[in-house]
């Protein structure tokens, strides 16, 4: 009997359910006097730190930034606070290791983790051990998590699915599902614009950072994604 429970812990861990943001809709929705400060964190490289053509930095034409005026439109009673701690050049090990300290520390309503451009130059293990470190430290705070996968780069090959950059968009969207987590599927969006006709030159600032409408698509594909969790009117 134990052997078939424990198989079966098992089987229901693999069909865990992606997070439920309807509480967090509510709080969007809570008028004041009632209300309170929102903090929303976008945690990882350079993408979400608003570098466009290095080093410029371009804050207010980047997804967490273009993601803010989204939720605003949708939540005018809403106190929203946008906080970025990306780092340019950072990869998800050194990320996961400060993540306690400068992530859970601004005590989140949200987090979204972006970080498979430059987790491709390390190894697997090391990779999957650092992003299910934080979905576990941010779980134990019971604080909901967005996984990315990535914008995209001129130097991949987008349609070989043995490219890096495929291969870490693979192993983004099996830990989100392995997790039961979020996932706002910002590669595939990125494949979906550029198959539609869009040359991929017209999405990027330079060789591995979006422009504007490059952020624009990331943005809209994340609020698509909150949208379907519960982020609703």
């Amino acid at each position: 009997m134990k052997s078939h429970l424990t198989l079966l812990s098992i089987l229901i861990a693999g069909f865990a359910h992606a997070q439920d943001l309807t509480p967090l809709s509510d709080l969007m929705k809570t008028a004041w006097p009632k209300n309170r400060a929102i903090q929303v964190v976008f945690h990882g490289h350079s993408v979400p730190a608003g570098f466009h053509k290095t080093p410029e930095v371009k804050t207010f034409e980047s997804y967490p930034h273009l993601v803010h005026v989204k939720l605003k439109e949708q939540y005018p009673l809403a106190i929203i606070n946008v906080i970025t701690t990306a780092i340019g050049g950072e990869n998800s090990i050194p990320g996961a290791a400060r993540f306690e300290r400068d992530v859970l520390s601004l005590k989140p309503d949200i987090i979204f983790i972006d970080y498979a451009l430059n987790d491709r130059r390390q190894p697997d293990e090391k990779v999957e051990a650092a992003w299910l470190a934080m979905i576990t430290a941010a779980k134990n705070t019971k604080v909901p998590v967005v996984l990315l996968t990535p914008t995209g780069d001129s130097s991949a090959k987008l349609d070989d699915p043995k490219d890096p950059l495929n291969l870490r968009a693979e192993l983004i969207r099996k830990i989100a599902k392995d997790q039961g987590v979020l996932i706002a599927d910002v590669f595939a969006a990125w494949k979906a614009e550029i198959e539609k006709g869009t040359p991929q030159t017209e999405i990027l600032s330079q060789v591995n950072h979006p422009n504007l409408k490059g952020h624009t698509l990331a943005a809209e594909t994340i609020f698509k994604a909150l949208v379907e969790a519960g982020l609703k009117k």
